[in-house]
């Protein structure tokens, strides 16, 4: 376990039970999913005690800041300890209901549809 200096955010991320596994943790860095105190961030770059880490996961984002650095996996108890979550309670599954959802096989939405949905959402008037 480390307590000084830095450790790369996807082991961290790992560690810390965040994500499955390292590869994924590495994959939503490339991808730009993971923020490190507001900045994107790559999989080697350093996580310091204090920094708020962004992390979109499903479309909603993972707000979490870093209280204690590992390197090596630990255990869920332990790992909820290196980590304060600052993350938002969820949307209300009411207004997540409000999303339209197109039919299994109904195929790409044509100009019309595309018009009617970005209307449903507020988009466009």
């Amino acid at each position: 376990m480390a307590q000084e200096g830095t450790t790369r955010v996807d082991s961290w991320l790992w560690a810390v039970r965040l994500f499955k596994t390292r590869s994924a943790a590495t994959a939503a860095c490339r991808s730009g999913h993971v923020r490190v105190n507001g900045e994107r961030v790559k999989a080697a770059q350093g996580v310091r005690i204090g920094d708020e880490i962004r992390i979109r996961i499903s479309g909603f984002d993972r707000i979490v800041v870093a209280r204690r650095l590992l390197v090596k996996r630990v255990g869920a108890d332990v790992a909820a300890e290196c980590y304060t979550d600052n993350t938002p309670p969820p949307p209300p599954k009411s207004e997540l209901a409000l999303l339209p959802v197109r039919d299994r096989g109904a195929g790409r939405p044509t100009k019309r549809d595309r018009r009617e949905i970005e209307r449903l959402r507020g988009e466009r008037e």
